[in-house]
């Protein structure tokens, strides 16, 4: 396998492990430099609100939008401290999933949403993603191709052509 694809590239950068896909809703954990320990999900919507909530702990990337609040407003507090990493990104990238593992670069939240790369390890495939809905569609549909058991050798990630 090439390989030429395999790079954190971003402090906020995330190995998700996908382990099971139960009618469509994804299952299994995701892996970042902050800790040693995965972060286990089950299901699209919890491994969203997870990934979120580290990128909220990093305060990278900065949210586009403030969070609405309708009782008391919490009062950010500044970053005494700079996040110490644990895990190296060959630790990293040595991490894999039952069904798939992908290398999420988040680079932007703006409009509510994330923008970024996604790059899909067994493939060695990168496309860019302008949402969280998007970026789910392309995992979805790689695991789908993983799941079909008749997947060609020609037929790659989304339609492409060698």
């Amino acid at each position: 396998m090439n390989k030429t694809q395999w790079y954190i590239g971003t402090p906020a950068g995330v190995v998700l492990c996908i382990d099971g896909s139960n009618e469509g809703d994804l299952s299994g954990k995701f892996y970042h430099s902050y800790t040693e320990r995965a972060v286990p999900f089950a299901g699209v919507g919890q491994m969203v609100l997870r990934m979120e909530m580290l990128y909220d702990y990093l305060r990278f990337p900065y949210p586009g939008t403030n969070t609405r609040t309708f009782g008391e407003e919490k009062k950010l507090t500044r970053l005494t401290e700079e996040r110490k990493k644990k895990m190296s990104d060959d630790a990293l990238l040595s991490k894999h999933g039952d069904i798939g593992t992908f290398i999420v670069r988040v680079q932007h939240r703006q409009n509510s949403s994330w923008q970024g790369r996604i790059t899909w390890m067994e493939q060695d495939k990168t496309i860019q993603f302008r949402s969280v809905w998007e970026m789910i569609k392309l995992i979805e549909s790689a695991v789908d191709m993983v799941s079909e058991q008749d997947n060609r050798p020609e037929e790659l990630w989304f339609g492409e052509q060698k």
